[in-house]
């Protein structure tokens, strides 16, 4: 029996049944581990790059603190959100996405807003973007769409039929890449640019009680950004703008803020709410969930050395402390995987223990050698669990909650395809100069694209958002408005 020279296969050559669903419980999951192909995809995308990070390669970071301004308590039981006015230390690590270390800071690009809390009870990372949405929502396509980013295999050069190839087969990238073609897709430094979570996460009380939550970061600089031609001239005159801007900042005391709030919405909610909330292309509206205050984020101490601090720098979504839990939120559940393998690859199995991963509270387990391991190796403590010799134990009181899945083991789609609505609303908010350098980056972005057939397939993901959007973009590209849609 032969197989078709077009049928995709995993690296061992069997055939691949579905490629743009991972593998869930029911629709809504959480993923599972047996989808073989997600994992083998996922992993051998983490190893694609030696020794720079795969994505976020080019990036800065700064210490600080955060400071409870509000309580939260009766939401959350995490100690580090447990009273008004405490504070715990933090290291925050900005970036760029898709250029390699070397590259420009002013790109449109999104911008990576990662920041690990040294807290009481362990480390936790919120590992977001400054945009509260993402191109894709199943981890299973991160891959190939990463890939359009990158360079072309042949030329070396970053490749548009590519990039705009994937978006239009990809509907759901639609709401950010409006966002990314506007304003908000140049931030003039770090610090004049919001920060999210962007994935759903469960905060759960002392009660065992939970809550849905979404994390904004907004700052207290307020909002800037560069246009094209600006971004372009600074990528020119200084690449390491917004490196620079950020390190001279904290050294002569101009201390970047930024206050956290929360969207919380019930349990319940997430079964009849208008779009599926741990759909991350998607964001919840602040008039039917509005913005709890949580507290403030300072920044207010370089790093002493780049390598050892931002550098080896790692972040996981994975790494969550009692009160904060994952959502069913498919392109969040391979990050769990993803990024803490990315680590083990990149900096290595005790990655954790370098000083700037390093958590404050005290560590006991039984992970024992692997490479640069350089504290004592757990010296001659017992070394396996269970044991009878007084070693570690498990916590029950710290265990996940439970929440409750169905459905037949097999690669699902989310339930809801409206691609259109967000991305709509968000044009029409915009003001009409907005909307023309929105609409002149976009037609700059596709001009280079050499097959009108992406072109005309993407315009109709625009007018399916607004007439006027994607009327607008045709007319700029000279190519026929849509009839029919």
């Amino acid at each position: 029996m032969t197989t078709n020279k077009n049928n995709l296969t995993t690296s061992w050559g069997a055939p691949v049944g579905d490629n743009q669903n991972s593998m869930t419980a029911g629709s809504r999951g959480p993923t599972l581990i047996q989808d073989v192909h997600l994992l083998e995809k996922l992993a051998h995308f983490n190893r694609e790059r030696v020794p720079e990070r795969v994505v976020h390669a080019k990036g800065a970071g700064a210490h600080g603190y955060f400071e409870v301004t509000n309580d939260v308590s009766k939401y959350t039981k995490a100690k580090f959100l447990s009273e008004v006015g405490k504070r715990t230390p933090l290291f925050v690590r900005f970036s760029t996405v898709a250029g390699e270390n070397g590259s420009a800071d002013s790109v449109r690009d999104p911008r990576g807003f990662a920041v690990k809390f040294y807290t009481e009870e362990g480390n936790y990372d919120l590992v977001g973007n400054n945009t509260p949405v993402f191109f894709i929502r199943d981890a299973i396509k991160f891959p190939d769409f990463i890939h359009t980013q990158k360079r072309h295999p042949v030329t070396h050069l970053k490749n548009p039929d590519a990039v705009w190839d994937f978006w239009s087969l990809s509907p759901e990238s639609l709401h950010q890449v409006t966002i990314l073609m506007s304003d908000r897709g140049i931030p003039a430094t770090y610090r004049h640019m919001h920060g999210f979570g962007s994935h759903t996460f469960k905060w759960v009380n002392a009660e065992g009680e939970g809550v849905w939550i979404k994390y904004h970061f907004k700052t207290e600089q307020g909002i800037k950004n560069l246009t094209e031609e600006v971004g372009t001239k600074i990528a020119g005159e200084n690449p390491d703008y917004h490196t620079q801007d950020l390190y001279e900042a904290i050294e002569k005391g101009d201390f970047p803020a930024w206050k956290l709030y929360v969207q919380i919405m019930p349990l319940e909610d997430a079964d009849t709410y208008r779009f599926d909330p741990f759909d991350v292309t998607k964001v919840w509206s602040q008039k039917d969930y509005p913005l709890i205050e949580v507290g403030r984020m300072v920044l207010n101490r370089n790093p002493e050395n780049y390598f050892a601090e931002v550098e080896q720098a790692t972040f996981s979504p994975g790494t969550l402390v009692p009160g904060i839990e994952p959502s069913p939120d498919k392109m969040l559940q391979g990050r769990l995987f993803a990024y803490a393998d990315a680590h083990r690859y990149r900096v290595g199995a005790n990655h954790n223990s370098l000083p700037i991963n390093r958590p404050k509270a005290e560590v006991h387990h039984y992970q024992r050698d692997g490479q640069m391991r350089f504290d004592s190796n757990g010296g001659g403590s017992v070394y396996y669990e269970p044991n009878s010799f007084g070693g570690p134990q498990e916590s029950p009181e710290n265990k996940t909650t439970a929440y409750p899945v169905s459905g037949s083991a097999d690669s699902t789609a989310y339930d809801h395809n409206d691609h259109y609505t967000q991305a709509g609303d968000l044009y029409r908010l915009l003001s009409e100069e907005e909307r023309t350098r929105l609409v002149s980056n976009i037609v700059g972005s596709m001009k280079p694209v050499t097959k009108d057939e992406i072109k005309l397939r993407q315009i109709q993901h625009f007018y399916k958002a607004d007439p006027e959007y994607g009327t607008r973009v045709a007319q700029g590209l000279g190519l026929s408005v849509p009839q029919e849609v």
